[in-house]
């Protein structure tokens, strides 16, 4: 089974040569760091067994974009976040704009990405607000996702919303009437491009300028789907938050010239995309985040300074969140390849030189 760090051994250098200085520092910095993951260049840990079999492990990078990496940490933060699943009907909705204006955001993702968050989320508070939607302030768990199945370029939002909120003078909770409705997805999807409109012509007219017309009068989609209590759909947007969009398991195949991986459409059969190992390289380092940017917010009553509303809703709900539990997140215990016992750590080996295993 082939390697991402071997993928890109084999091919990082050509697709560095054509590309260049138009290779942005973010995906450079992730390329680097995948290399160096679980090598000697990040040092290690050394074990020995009672039979006399000695054994290395080294560090993970840690980068977010790594596929060997992130699942301590998505599994750290989809127990916390379970802990705040109210008892209401959960509903995941899914805010998509045109094939059209992806090379505009790909053009310019910092200015882009914050956008979509911001604006999907206030597009679902303006359109929960009328009473005759629901009356009331929504509590929302949005999150950036830029890629397809086959790894091909497509930003969108996933937002996970209680089935219900607080009205404005903090004394009612209001539930949605039914729970396998929440807000109608033509105006949902309506608001949110004129929000975005709005904001890009306000806020940068000159980039305005360069998008297609056609745009604007395009129908654009929102989906909205029913998740019953949103354990499942935070289990499905954990998988987004801590590493690449590819998981190592997807590979099948690198052959020096070509790299094939499996992937599953929605609902559909299981499918093999085969292309270059520079296209290999270039669709997944284009969903490297900008340093610093956070795919995960927080909106509402879910915002950071809201405690004080939270509470006022388990007061409401007469519902208190259950107590964390335990951290599972210990490393196991290393067994001897030779014996299967449990290795013993003899000590920690120091990082490699700079610049060591770098590729």
């Amino acid at each position: 089974m082939a390697a991402v760090a071997d993928i890109l051994r084999a091919h990082w250098p050509a697709y560095a040569a054509q590309f260049g200085r138009l290779i942005p520092p973010e995906q450079r910095a992730a390329v680097r760091a995948m290399l160096r993951c679980r090598t000697p260049a990040l040092g290690g840990q050394l074990y020995r067994c009672g039979c006399g079999q000695h054994h290395f492990t080294w560090h993970s990078c840690r980068h977010r974009a790594c596929p060997q990496c992130g699942f301590d940490d998505n599994q750290a933060w989809l127990a916390k976040q379970q802990t705040r699943l109210l008892p209401v009907p959960y509903f995941l909705v899914t805010f998509t704009v045109p094939e059209a204006l992806r090379e505009p955001i790909r053009a310019a993702p910092p200015l882009w990405f914050g956008a979509l968050l911001k604006e999907s989320a206030g597009a679902l508070q303006d359109l929960a607000a009328p009473e005759k939607h629901l009356g009331a302030e929504l509590g929302l768990l949005s999150v950036l996702q830029t890629w397809t199945r086959d790894l091909r370029y497509h930003p969108h939002v996933h937002v996970l919303v209680p089935g219900g909120g607080l009205t404005a003078n903090q004394l009612r909770w209001v539930r949605v009437k039914d729970p396998q409705f929440f807000l109608p997805q033509v105006k949902l999807a309506a608001r949110f491009k004129g929000r975005l409109k709005a904001w890009l012509q306000r806020e940068h007219p000159a980039v305005f300028a360069q998008v297609p017309a056609k745009v604007w009068w395009l129908k654009w989609v929102v989906d909205v789907q029913p998740v019953g209590s949103g354990a499942a759909a935070l289990k499905y947007l954990a998988a987004y938050l801590c590493r690449g969009p590819l998981h190592p398991a997807q590979l099948t195949a690198g052959d020096g010239q070509r790299v094939s991986f499996r992937y599953r459409e929605n609902g559909g059969a299981p499918k093999l995309c085969t292309v270059s190992g520079e296209e290999f390289v270039r669709r997944l380092l284009q969903h490297v985040l900008p340093k610093g940017f956070q795919r995960v917010r927080h909106y509402g009553w879910l915002g950071a300074a809201a405690s004080a509303k939270r509470a006022r809703i388990h007061a409401l709900l007469d519902w208190r969140a259950p107590a964390p539990q335990p951290s599972t997140q210990n490393s196991p215990p290393v067994l001897c390849p030779r014996c299967g016992q449990t290795m013993a750590l003899l000590g920690t080996l120091p990082r490699g030189p700079p610049g060591a295993d770098d590729g």
